[in-house]
């Protein structure tokens, strides 16, 4: 007999749940994720691009070796960054992970201005092809943040909007982080990779 208020009480309780936007969070929580992943496998593609841009360079330019260090260096930084699914709620680490990211598009952005002053760099085959597969990686990490700052917004104004902002604060449903405009102009302004190709 004492089971049946529980039960009856769990009952009513479950459309209040699905009402109050609890069902909603969970959807748009798996977005937040799911444009996260694509941000990151972005990234990482092109930090796999990076050893093989840096080897072609030092065949031509190998007295750059300050630039290739700080491109190697950067690509480091960035690949041991532990890329938890805690990021996502934590502010402080998220603007980590956007630092290093922007220290690698600088680092990068170098490389290519200095590999202006290489004519045969620049005819190399095996160098306009990655610096082909580096733009292309460029604008996908840009359409990528793009659907992520989409779907943080999405999440965060349900977060904050009444009455779902009640389900978040009884659920643990935090306002997540989105990149910051400091860090917006180095990121999305991808690195000068035409050469002048014809």
């Amino acid at each position: 007999m004492k089971k049946w208020p529980a039960l009856l009480f769990a009952l009513l309780l479950l459309p209040f749940l699905g009402g109050c936007g609890y069902n909603q969070f969970q959807s748009e929580d798996e977005a937040v994720k799911a444009a996260w992943s694509e941000v990151v496998n972005q990234y990482q593609r092109r930090a796999d691009l990076v050893p093989n841009l840096v080897n072609t360079v030092k065949g031509y330019a190998s007295h750059e070796q300050e630039t290739l260090e700080a491109v190697t260096r950067a690509r480091a930084a960035a690949t041991s960054f532990q890329i938890t699914p805690e990021v996502l709620n934590d502010p402080q680490a998220f603007q980590k992970f956007q630092q290093v990211q922007g220290e690698l598009s600088s680092a990068l952005s170098r490389l290519m201005a200095v590999s202006e002053n290489y004519p045969q760099l620049k005819a190399d085959t095996l160098f306009r092809d990655l610096q082909s597969q580096l733009e292309g990686t460029e604008n996908r990490i840009t359409v990528a943040r793009q659907r992520y700052i989409a779907a943080v917004q999405h999440y965060n104004v349900l977060a904050r909007s009444f009455p779902t902002n009640l389900t978040a604060k009884m659920f643990g449903y935090e306002v997540k982080p989105s990149f910051t405009v400091e860090n917006e102009k180095a990121i999305s302004t991808a690195p000068t990779v035409d050469f002048g190709k014809k």
